[in-house]
């Protein structure tokens, strides 16, 4: 028989099925790999070609050549395959086929979709808390998630008091959000196991885990008063600090010297304090005079200035020297946030136990800006994860988040790990010019374009 002939009689793929079935769960988009895992694949994506071929018996007779996809209507519930085998079928004599398998996607609910939608079927569960009287730290820890996808595994966010609950239904997940968690911010970490059930016959058991993890209660801004044995640990460095930068460890400066130093999770830990003064202590002064010292620390010069407080300004001469890190950014006629240390009344034993007559009267922190204009000028938007809120002050949340926004404009450096998206606000740029005329336009906290992100949602967890 010739070959044609031999095409016309013999059929080899005649033990390939034209038809088969995918299952398919639509809660968490994922395709059934038998026997038990679920992956993800996209449409006409290699994952999902390897899925399709895997359920075919008949292949293991044949010869595979080529295999790809038929364009087929992505909400059919059809995906068409076309084959290319080949087979020999006398002695050197090799037939070459081709053949389209018809796969239907069925609906199926995974285990893991099946335990969210009831309730109370968590198997662990991370609880994140800081104990101070603001939000700024979990609003930053937010976009910190929602930039390296650490939340994908989550089944539910769910707000507290003082912190954030997150759930999985695995426990290396957990282990893994932990694991996360402490590469970001300085926390302490506890865990605990409940048994629920015990089969004694096959030596089986059902727990819940449960991770506490507390994140240092020192925040960016703060001023800090050390303990005598850490400061003299650090370098000798003056007890009396400024809280500059919180990464996985606290960067801290003295604003008199320009000398920084880092404390460790481990060394926080063993030895804790607490902030002296936070920013809700935060005082306006008026910049009179600015006279640089000359030492520098990167963007930080030290120079000697002279404040007096806004609220006294054109009411009496009181007026106030202090040595600060700001002598770059300050100038005479701004206006600049400090510390008050001459009318303020603190309990703490470290800071009794220093020198008083030694203590400056004034430490400034930061340069302060008009804020009449700042919301009619933002041009960008951050987006926020899907969680249960729970009932609290919304006023101070507010605050909070426009003291978290103020901090993104002013610090470059916070930006680069935030990712920021251009607001479809077209009165972002009608700026009025007729308010605050006298203001340095060029010195005004502004995020560039180039910075921002073009925005496009790609996860239903997140909310612009």
């Amino acid at each position: 028989m010739c070959i044609n002939c031999i095409r016309n009689e013999v059929d080899i793929t005649d033990g390939i099925p034209k038809q088969a079935t995918l299952q398919f769960c639509r809660n968490c988009e994922r395709y059934l790999q038998p026997p038990n895992i679920w992956i993800r694949a996209e449409l006409e994506s290699r994952e999902l070609l390897s899925l399709c071929l895997k359920k075919l018996k008949g292949l293991n007779k044949v010869k595979l050549i080529d295999a790809g996809f038929i364009w087929t209507e992505p909400h059919s519930r059809r995906i068409k395959v076309k084959l290319t085998v080949q087979k020999e079928v006398f002695i050197s004599t090799l037939i070459q086929q081709i053949t389209e398998v018809e796969f239907v996607v069925n609906y199926q609910q995974c285990g893991d979709c099946t335990r969210l939608m009831a309730k109370n079927t968590w198997q662990a569960m991370v609880q994140v808390r800081q104990k101070v009287n603001h939000k700024r730290t979990f609003l930053f820890l937010e976009q910190l998630i929602l930039k390296h996808h650490a939340h994908k595994d989550t089944i539910n966010i769910k707000e507290a008091k003082d912190g954030l609950d997150f759930f999985y239904a695995h426990k290396s997940h957990a282990v893994k959000m932990v694991e996360f968690l402490n590469a970001v911010v300085p926390i302490k970490t506890k865990s605990s196991e409940r048994l629920i059930s015990a089969d004694i016959h096959n030596n089986t058991s059902n727990s819940k885990f449960s991770y506490s993890v507390e994140i240092v209660p020192i925040c960016k801004d703060d001023l800090v008063c050390l303990p005598l044995k850490v400061a003299r640990s650090l370098g000798n460095i003056s007890p009396l600090v400024l809280c500059y930068r919180v990464g996985n460890s606290i960067h801290i400066m003295d604003p008199n010297t320009l000398a920084v130093s880092e404390i460790s999770t481990s060394v926080y830990w063993r030895q804790p304090f607490n902030s002296l003064a936070t920013t809700k202590n935060l005082v306006e002064y008026y910049v009179l005079d600015v006279e640089p010292l000359g030492p520098t620390r990167g963007k930080y010069i030290l120079a000697e200035i002279l404040v007096a407080r806004s609220s006294d300004f054109g009411k009496n001469d009181i007026t106030f020297y202090a040595r600060s890190h700001l002598g770059g950014i300050l100038s005479p006629g701004d206006n600049v946030m400090g510390y008050d240390l001459s009318s303020s009344n603190f309990n703490d034993f470290a800071f009794d136990s220093l020198n008083q007559n030694y203590l400056p009267d004034v430490v400034l922190v930061k340069k302060s800006y008009p804020q009449k204009r700042r919301k009619n000028r933002r041009n960008w938007k951050l987006k926020s994860l899907a969680k249960e809120e729970e009932k609290l002050d919304l006023e101070r949340m507010d605050q909070d988040y426009e003291l978290f926004l103020r901090d993104l404009e002013e610090d470059s450096e916070l930006r680069q790990n935030v990712n920021l998206y251009k607001a479809n606000n077209n009165n972002a740029m009608d700026i009025d010019t007729t308010v605050e005329e006298n203001n340095d336009e060029d010195d005004f906290p502004e995020v560039k374009l180039e910075e921002l992100l073009d925005e496009l949602t790609l996860d239903d967890d997140v909310n612009p």
